[in-house]
């Protein structure tokens, strides 16, 4: 079951081209990070825990933890001792201006082939009221089933839906700050997530039938549970696919925490940094597409170059208009990843309080459209 670059992704996923993703978490209520500033130059900047100063929005749980990072100024300065778990309630509340189908609808005529929902980030926060209970905080999900309300409304419009799951972080299982790639792989949970998480995956399966199943940083489990999971995919969706961060859990990740093998993992780290902003996953045992995020790929293998219309994948109100890609290098960007037989899954960060796409972004959407409605006299590609 070990993939090959021989081995052909389903036919659908190929011909897709261009892919939504949505991040959409109670982070996306206070929606701030600070400003992108390039990897290589954070050392020298004296910032020694990159992941607390990261200008992804997502992870404004995890910067809290960091006295001194921007994240935690900006939230005394606006929200005081406020806990982030009251974002939650205001996400909910949030909701009841949402517009499923009007989102769907925008994915469409942008010429999306199909769209990947955020169902549980690394703040263990789930978009759907799983049967699985969180033992450590009751209740930290949404009441409706955004979830499913999501994959109706984007299969009305002739789009396969996908779930993105955290499956190798989450902070309500282990909250210990993350600063560099060494304390992210440590952080990976053990006691009693590997079994919620294997359950929180197969009952999204169960319950929705993703087309795409799109795990995040790594599996708190070994190869062999991650194939009996995959099984489990491939049986219940035959046509679906499989993206390429299922990495197995590995014993020696606990030894990260030690000063020193800490250091040596976070230099090996930055040297296997692909170049530029981002990066490559290594390669799992199991997988359809490789997925470089804010990267190109330079393999063989199927890919989807997936990336945030600004320097995060969830809604950053601090983000200024430079920190936006541009026309021309978004369409081309789609165009040229296409012709060498690529996707590009590109993000959307919609806002927590009300659950909007923010103009910035919803302008990208339609910049898009525009070149869709180009190809074919009688308007957009369809889905």
């Amino acid at each position: 079951m070990i993939n090959t670059p021989a081995m052909v992704v389903a036919s659908w996923w190929s011909r897709a081209q261009l892919g939504i993703f949505v991040h959409w978490t109670p982070a996306s209520v206070p929606g701030w990070a600070p400003p992108h500033v390039p990897a290589a130059e954070l050392p020298a900047a004296g910032r020694r825990a990159p992941l607390g100063w990261t200008p992804y929005a997502e992870w404004y749980e995890n910067a809290l933890r960091f006295p001194g990072s921007p994240v935690a100024a900006h939230h005394r300065a606006t929200y005081g001792n406020r806990p982030y778990t009251d974002f939650g309630r205001d996400f909910e509340d949030g909701l009841a201006g949402w517009d499923p189908a009007g989102w769907a609808r925008s994915f469409r005529e942008a010429g999306a082939g199909y769209a990947v929902l955020v169902t549980k980030h690394h703040d263990g926060f789930c978009l759907w009221p799983s049967e699985t209970e969180n033992p450590h905080r009751t209740g930290w999900h949404t009441t409706r089933d955004v979830v499913g309300e999501f994959a109706e409304a984007v299969r009305a419009e002739g789009l396969r839906f996908g779930v993105y799951y955290s499956g190798g972080l989450d902070w309500t299982f282990d909250d210990r700050p993350i600063g560099t790639a060494a304390d992210m792989f440590s952080a990976v949970p053990r006691g009693r997530y590997p079994a919620y998480a294997d359950a929180q995956m197969r009952e999204l399966i169960r319950r929705y039938r993703p087309d795409v199943l799109w795990n995040d940083i790594a599996w708190p489990a070994s190869a062999d549970e991650i194939r009996s999971l995959v099984d489990f995919y491939r049986f219940t969706v035959p046509h679906g696919v499989v993206n390429d961060r299922l990495l197995p859990y590995a014993p020696h990740w606990r030894g990260l925490r030690l000063p020193g093998a800490k250091a040596l993992y976070n230099w090996w780290d930055r040297r296997t940094v692909a170049q530029g902003e981002g990066f490559v996953p290594r390669t799992p045992p199991v997988f359809d597409f490789r997925t470089p995020e804010y990267a190109r790929y330079e393999g063989s293998d199927p890919y989807e170059i997936t990336r945030g219309v600004d320097h995060s994948f969830g809604y950053n109100r601090n983000s200024g208009p430079n920190a936006f890609i541009g026309r021309e290098a978004l369409t081309s960007l789609v165009r040229d990843t296409a012709a060498d037989g690529g996707n590009v899954l590109l993000n959307v960060g919609p806002r927590g309080e009300d659950a909007t796409i923010p103009a910035e972004q919803r302008i990208r959407l339609e910049w898009l459209a525009e070149e869709a409605g180009a190809l074919t006299p009688d308007g957009p590609i369809p889905g």
